[in-house]
């Protein structure tokens, strides 16, 4: 019977620890990885280090970053460097856009609205 709380417990504290450390670990690696898939030119990113920076041109594991609003700072770098990314506001405007114009098609077009599509 000792054995079988014995096992339990070991049970109950691998779960744990699964769902405390490993399960956000993973969850925060691939949000990283579709950041990273997403990265193109033209977009402002946040280094590790604090700095603000353009994404002038990519290759395979490196970015070129142009730095300030001089523009002879280009400075490669490796994409792990890279802590955030904002894409331009040309195209999040032009996506929020498309949204609201979806969300309103489909209130003025209830259920026939969605079929036409």
């Amino acid at each position: 019977m000792s054995n079988m709380v014995m096992v339990l417990w070991i049970a109950v504290l691998a779960v744990f620890f699964y769902a405390t450390v490993i399960r956000p670990q993973n969850k925060e690696q691939r949000e990283k990885n579709a950041m990273m898939s997403e990265l193109a030119v033209g977009d402002t990113i946040l280094t590790t280090s604090g700095f603000y920076g353009v994404v002038i041109d990519i290759e395979d594991d490196t970015v070129i970053v142009e730095f300030g609003s001089n523009r002879n700072c280009r400075i490669p770098m490796q994409k792990t460097a890279i802590a955030a990314v904002e894409k331009p506001e040309s195209v999040q405007g032009s996506s929020e856009a498309e949204k609201k114009e979806e969300e309103d098609s489909d209130k003025k077009g209830g259920l026939l609205g969605k079929l036409k599509k």
